[in-house]
């Protein structure tokens, strides 16, 4: 059994959406102790932000006629398609910026399309986990209703595109604790938090076959 796992934190050690993370893969490694698992983190070792343009010119380009960075950028789009191909089981660990997904995130997902072709669908029937945090609340009734971009992203490509067998694990109000003008919101605060833990153990327990 090999899991793929990626990480999007750009702050590793304080990481919430590693927390959630870590908690889904124990469930699966203490299923199956001997299964493989391939990391990727994409907040420490980001990949080259021009790579997919590269890539995409690439398809356009005679190979004869492609550039060394247009060569590079193809293997590395493949070698990033085949990660996700061969899981037999996945967690991505994507927290929420500037409202939407981080530049490094779609970065990876572009060249994941590039390598793998626009409508394949990569993930058909895979468990896959995906865990992701946001810093304020962005529910039905809050001033920043609708401004949670990343999230509906993340369905439409993981879900829909890639066809993933997919569980959301979604934590809000992670500043709140840090936050002077969220202390109102800290009770809801931990209870979410409370919630998602829970959440996460349970996503890894599908996700290990339990």
């Amino acid at each position: 059994m090999n899991l793929f796992r990626l990480d999007a934190s750009i702050l590793p050690g304080v990481s919430n959406s590693a927390q959630l993370a870590d908690l889904a893969e124990a469930e699966w490694t203490a299923a199956h102790p001997h299964g493989t698992i391939t990391r990727r983190h994409l907040g420490t070792a980001p990949l080259p932000a021009d790579a997919w343009a590269h890539a995409t010119t690439a398809g356009f380009t005679a190979e004869t006629e492609r550039t060394e960075a247009q060569r590079e950028a193809l293997a590395l789009a493949a070698v990033l398609a085949g990660e996700l191909q061969d899981a037999d089981t996945v967690i991505l660990a994507v927290p929420l910026y500037n409202y939407g997904v981080s530049q490094h995130f779609k970065t990876w997902a572009d060249l994941v399309i590039a390598g793998a072709g626009p409508t394949t669908p990569l993930l058909k029937g895979t468990p896959t986990v995906l865990v992701t945090t946001l810093g304020g609340g962005y529910g039905p009734g809050t001033p920043r209703e609708g401004w949670d971009h990343s999230t509906p992203y993340l369905r439409r490509v993981v879900g829909d595109i890639w066809q993933a067998d997919l569980t959301l694990v979604k934590r809000e109000l992670t500043l709140a604790a840090s936050n002077p003008a969220m202390a109102a919101l800290r009770d809801l605060a931990e209870e979410q938090h409370t919630e998602a833990l829970a959440a996460a153990r349970a996503a890894g327990r599908t996700l290990a076959g339990n």
